[in-house]
């Protein structure tokens, strides 16, 4: 164990990181939507359906574009932990898929290719779409607020806006289970092509609708788990605790959607919630490898070094959490094991 002293965590303390964030929060995550899509008005796209939600119980704000010269739609929508409202400090970015719904990349089962969906392949280089995104927020923004990343496009915050991570992405689709050719069998999901080459597969809508759903099924118990959780990971990783420096948001959050719905019914009191909660996972630390990401689709552990981080971390979190069930808050200055 590295890092961090051990804390006496009271019932208030946890009720306030249950909750989620501010109105002003969220004004300033409709904000970022907009102006991307201010951003690309300059391009020649026009609005098709304005700021709606995906999911009324979530913050999957989204807006879809067309451009009527070039014939193609976009999807903007935010993904991550604000738009699962599981978000827990203020000052992180929020993450703004813009999605090419016109071109997708694609996969196959065994001794079938694209030509058999009667699909045609794309004439343009995949970061053609990146460049033209960024060329317009560059001409919104100006070229010292805007910065590209391997992944993303990074816009400046300010007391308007959030810090935001404009992500231009293609469709994926995986036809692996489809033995009808039909076009409309797949798994659908998001491609990030990023500057180095690689592809990168996400299921961000999944990942919204399955919080919802879980939420609900435990009794809207499950995004307070998870908040308190990632307040706990960012404890760590200010205390320089290294397993929580290699663990993500989605990843710790992700372990909590694996714990079964009954788990989260079994006490009134947020501490003994959570008390359990991470019993469990004490419990079935060798299982990790089974668990999913809260897409249901991916694994959550997909190497054996990533199963070790997480274990270790499952492990530190056992050791920092100290539930008093009182209402004062104190600091002890144990040291861990």
């Amino acid at each position: 164990m590295n890092g961090g002293a051990n804390l006496l965590f009271t019932e208030e303390q946890l009720k306030l990181y249950s909750k989620p964030l501010s109105e002003s929060e969220k004004e300033k995550c409709e904000n970022a939507i907009r102006i991307i899509q201010e951003s690309l008005e300059s391009l020649g796209y026009e609005i098709k359906k304005g700021l709606h939600r995906n999911n009324e119980d979530t913050l999957s704000y989204q807006i879809k574009m067309t451009n009527p010269s070039k014939d193609y739609e976009l999807s903007i929508f935010v993904k991550g932990s604000y738009a699962t409202n599981t978000n827990v400090r203020q000052n992180s970015d929020v993450d703004i898929a813009v999605v090419k719904e016109s071109e997708f990349f694609d996969k196959y089962r065994e001794g079938k290719t694209r030509e058999n969906y009667k699909f045609i392949s794309s004439n343009k280089p995949p970061y053609h779409f990146k460049d033209e995104v960024e060329e317009a927020l560059i001409e919104r923004f100006g070229r010292s607020d805007v910065r590209r990343g391997n992944k993303a496009i990074r816009i400046n915050g300010n007391t308007y806006r959030k810090e935001t991570d404009c992500v231009p992405c293609f469709r994926y689709r995986d036809y692996s289970n489809d033995y009808m050719d039909d076009p409309n069998n797949f798994i659908g999901g998001i491609t990030i092509y990023s500057d180095k080459g690689e592809r990168i597969i996400n299921y961000p809508e999944q990942h919204i609708n399955n919080s919802v759903i879980k939420n609900n099924n435990t009794n809207y118990k499950y995004k307070k788990m998870v908040r308190i959780i990632k307040e706990i990971r960012y404890q760590l990783i200010d205390s320089k605790n290294r397993n929580a420096e290699q663990t993500s948001s989605f990843g710790v959050e992700g372990l909590f959607w694996n714990i079964p719905d009954y788990k989260y019914s079994n006490d009134e009191m947020l501490g003994d919630t959570f008390n359990a909660l991470i019993a469990f996972l004490i419990d079935n630390i060798d299982k990790l490898s089974e668990f999913k990401e809260p897409n249901d689709i991916l694994y959550l552990c997909d190497s054996q070094e990533k199963n070790n981080v997480y274990k270790n971390f499952i492990l530190d979190v056992k050791n920092y959490f100290e539930y008093s069930g009182e209402k004062k808050y104190e600091w002890q200055n144990k040291s861990f094991d």
